[in-house]
């Protein structure tokens, strides 16, 4: 039996991938061998000792020491995409509310509950709606900063609802890339796409090098009737870099999911409180990839989506399947595969992956793998965890 300890709230489509039969599901396990969350921080949570995995139930991962996890062989998936919709809805009316005032004319509305007479209301709605008037967004250039899952999806639908659309990436993956439509304009820098967009949305990963990389100077890039769209992270706009250019009217506008105290109070800015995900679909399909992503590894040592650990995956060969992670450093594998060599157990498959300062193997080996053969290969110097599944 598998023990999986459960935070926050976790859609139950999920929770109902993991079988009675092989699991234990609980938010009070004692002896978890895995962890899922959403937004639980685990930064003060004691790690036991039987913890092997923790899947996040969304995509950003800064409520999980992911560094110190790594070190201690702990694999940190998440779940990239299976919000993708959601976020890209929003963002939709993100640009809507941005480019018409589609809120201050609602608000207008619930302010004449004073009138009763359906033609004088008529009336004076047809002589002020010009206060609200805006722009349409066909034609307009929108600038995506970050073309991942959700960056490429948000690319193309803005092409369909004619938007000419320009981006930017310095790191784009294959699969993203296969994504994104050949009409997307790729910018060489982010100053050039802040300075040629009309609207930006952003859509990196909150990483040291991405914190407040909306700020006075690319702010200053930019056109003043432009407006910036953050259902990214809240870390990546400086808030007061932000204020200080909508006080200055260096650009025209600001339409966040993050809200903040400064932001508050103003018609140029439009705040949202962190919806972004939050919709019924979005939460069941980012339970069940969790919940998928820790099932694979669990019963086989496969990785996939870990954003500490590289992708592994190994179909199962008969017999036993051992599997270890190390500091990738030389020598490693090869002693490993000495001590099975010794213990007379022969190799059927293997695969043996690296990303940056760590490697993953998973080894299949005819015949039963006792103990001992365990803790042998434990104990070779850079290797950090080992499983016999």
């Amino acid at each position: 039996m598998h023990n999986v300890r459960t935070y926050n709230a976790i859609s139950a489509k999920g929770l109902d991938r993991f079988s009675a039969e092989k699991y234990v599901v609980s938010e009070d396990c004692v002896t978890p061998e895995a962890f899922i969350l959403r937004s639980q921080k685990l930064h003060t949570e004691i790690v036991p000792d039987s913890l092997l995995a923790v899947a996040r139930a969304g995509a950003g991962v800064n409520n999980i020491p992911v560094s110190d996890y790594t070190e201690q062989g702990i694999v940190v998936f998440n779940t990239p995409g299976a919000n993708a919709n959601a976020v890209k809805e929003l963002i939709v009316a993100g640009l809507l509310l941005g480019s018409r005032d589609i809120y201050g004319g609602m608000s207008y509305v619930q302010e004449l509950g004073h009138i009763d007479d359906a033609a004088e209301m008529g009336k004076l709605l047809e002589k002020e709606k010009k206060r609200f008037a805006g722009t349409e967004i066909v034609g307009k250039t929108l600038g995506v900063v970050g073309l991942g899952a959700i960056g490429s999806i948000i690319a193309n639908l803005a092409l369909d609802l004619g938007m000419n659309v320009i981006g930017y990436d310095p790191a784009i993956s294959v699969e993203a890339a296969w994504q994104l439509s050949s009409r997307v304009e790729r910018m060489e820098s982010i100053e050039k796409l802040l300075a040629n967009a009309d609207f930006v949305t952003l859509h990196v990963p909150a990483i040291p090098a991405t914190k407040h990389l909306i700020n006075t100077k690319t702010l200053s890039e930019m056109k003043s009737t432009a407006k910036i769209l953050n259902f990214a992270r809240e870390e990546i706009v400086s808030t007061d870099d932000m204020v200080n250019a909508l006080d200055k009217g260096v650009i025209a506008g600001y339409i966040s999911d993050f809200p903040a105290p400064a932001l508050l109070g103003r018609k140029d800015v439009i705040l949202m409180p962190h919806i972004g995900a939050s919709t019924e679909e979005a939460e069941e399909n980012c339970a069940v990839m969790a919940a998928d992503q820790l099932k694979d590894f669990l019963e086989n040592g496969n990785i996939h989506n870990s954003v500490n650990y590289p992708p592994t995956k190994m179909s199962r060969n008969g017999g036993s399947r051992i599997t270890f992670c190390n500091s990738n450093v030389p020598k490693v594998l090869g002693q490993v595969l000495s001590l099975l060599a010794d213990a007379n157990l022969n190799v059927v498959d293997m695969v043996n992956k690296s990303r940056g300062e760590i490697a993953y193997n998973i080894i299949d080996l005819e015949g039963e793998v006792d103990e001992a053969v365990r803790e042998r290969v434990a104990n070779v110097d850079g290797v950090m965890r080992v499983r016999l599944i």
